[in-house]
């Protein structure tokens, strides 16, 4: 099936498209570095050399109140998706309909698993996650996870 879909849609069936995860958000600068440090990411550097982001954005002549419209993080070994934050005028309105599950206990498995996902929750909340409920082990299918939110209220699960 995989072979037809991507014959159907010109693709190659053996190439993985890459994604960007957008976050659209009030505060591009805070909620990048509170998910650099939940997914053990960095901050994006600054393009052609600059030391900083600062001396790239005032290089290229952005009004220093424009400094903060966008923001991304990347995974320092180059494999996971780039994160990228970009302000909007507009609040949350709504549960979002797509989120990311932090798997923050993967082989684990009981109560070694919860324990696991309890450390981690208290660490995110320290950076200014909030935590939301807990969704006990209901085996086979279910393992347990913890329901958070990030600094502007994104839902994401710990995992």
């Amino acid at each position: 099936m995989a072979a037809i879909r991507g014959t159907l849609t010109g693709m190659s069936p053996e190439i993985a498209r890459e994604v960007q995860i957008t976050f659209d958000c009030a505060d591009p600068l805070r909620l990048a570095g509170f998910w650099a440090e939940a997914l053990g990411y960095q901050m994006q550097a600054p393009p052609g050399g600059f030391a900083s982001w600062e001396q790239a954005l005032a290089a290229m002549n952005i009004p220093e109140e424009r400094w903060n419209d966008a923001n991304a993080v990347v995974d320092p070994k180059g494999a996971g998706p780039r994160v990228f934050f970009q302000r909007v005028p507009e609040g949350k309105a709504a549960k979002n309909r797509v989120h990311l599950d932090v798997r923050a206990a993967p082989g684990l498995s009981g109560e070694e698993r919860m324990a696991a996902l309890e450390v981690e929750a208290t660490r995110l909340v320290g950076l200014g996650a909030t935590r939301v409920s807990r969704r006990e082990p209901a085996p086979p299918l279910e393992a347990g996870h913890i329901v958070m939110t990030d600094p502007e209220d994104n839902e994401f699960c710990l995992d």
